[in-house]
């Protein structure tokens, strides 16, 4: 995809541009990066874009600033400018200081984070929202598919390997689901994965990336957490997990899962690859090891 792809907009005629009326709000929707197919609704006067800790839009592809740009929105229209950035800011294909913004307008930060600027009524929220989990969410368990994992994975481990921050992966899968598929049927193995998942959602915090990678087999992408914390996530899941009542078909299934911890301060793991294939031994080891259990990848 190239700029052009994404900044190219039909010519409209004079007085075509939407007027936000009063129920609009103004938004601005991912078009590709990391969080492509995430919606921000721009409720404060101003909105800082940039991948530091401090940016309501937090950007952390390559390119991005600390503090890249910012939305000033005062009524109905909307100012955009940019805050010193390396890579600089664009607006309709050319780099701004200062633009105003007009619906549909499509911005360009760092090497290839594209967002659209837009107004959206409740309606047009809602169909957004759904188009975003359609996308990115696995059907049966709700959580992140596993395209969506990968492309965090990615983009987490760079910024936090080019940053020196924590962070750390759990992966963990349900203990012998092979046998409660062939037990109490696969509709049963089913509920079994929408309960479980249901329930550590509940659990994960809300910068974490909670995933299906596979089967029975899932990932949490822990930001800001080292091998300590990281261990914290993986038995609170174990725990809650364990604790959970499974109950299909008038028959209780017994559920427990194991999980696999690593994190990104080893020196030995130097990329997104290394990464998972860390996770993934020290779960294979929790399962060699008995199931029902936390192992840390050493």
């Amino acid at each position: 995809m190239t700029w052009d792809d994404v900044t190219r907009v039909e010519e409209k005629p004079p007085g075509s541009v939407k007027t936000p009326s009063k129920r609009d709000c103004a938004c601005l929707i991912v078009l590709a990066g990391s969080a492509m197919g995430e919606m921000y609704k721009l409720t404060r006067e101003r909105t800082v874009i940039g991948r530091g800790q401090k940016a309501q839009v937090r950007m952390i592809d390559d390119g991005v600033s600390r503090e890249h740009c910012e939305i000033l929105v005062d009524g109905d229209k909307a100012l955009l400018r940019d805050l010193g950035s390396t890579n600089g800011t664009f607006c309709r294909g050319t780099r701004i200081e200062s633009q105003e913004l007009e619906d549909g307008d499509k911005i360009l930060v760092g090497s290839g984070t594209v967002l659209k600027f837009t107004y959206h009524d409740s309606l047009d929220e809602t169909f957004q929202r759904q188009m975003y989990e359609s996308a990115l969410r696995d059907d049966l368990t709700k959580a992140f598919n596993k395209k969506y994992f990968t492309d965090r994975v990615e983009s987490e481990f760079a910024y936090s390997f080019r940053q020196k921050t924590s962070l750390a992966l759990v992966t963990f899968d349900v203990d012998h689901f092979k046998e409660v598929n062939d037990t109490y049927g696969h509709p049963a193995g089913d509920y079994v994965l929408a309960e479980m998942a249901a329930a550590v959602q509940g659990i994960v915090r809300v910068e974490d990336v909670f995933a299906r990678v596979g089967g029975e087999e899932f990932s949490i992408i822990c930001r800001g957490a080292d091998i300590a914390q990281g261990r914290i996530i993986a038995e609170r899941v174990r725990h809650t997990v364990s604790k959970q009542i499974f109950v299909f078909a008038g028959k209780n299934i017994p559920i427990t899962v194991s999980a696999g911890v690593a994190a990104i301060q080893d020196a030995r793991i130097v990329d997104a690859q290394g990464f998972v294939a860390a996770a993934d031994h020290a779960l294979y080891e929790a399962k060699r090891t008995g199931r029902d259990r936390v192992c840390l990848w050493r």
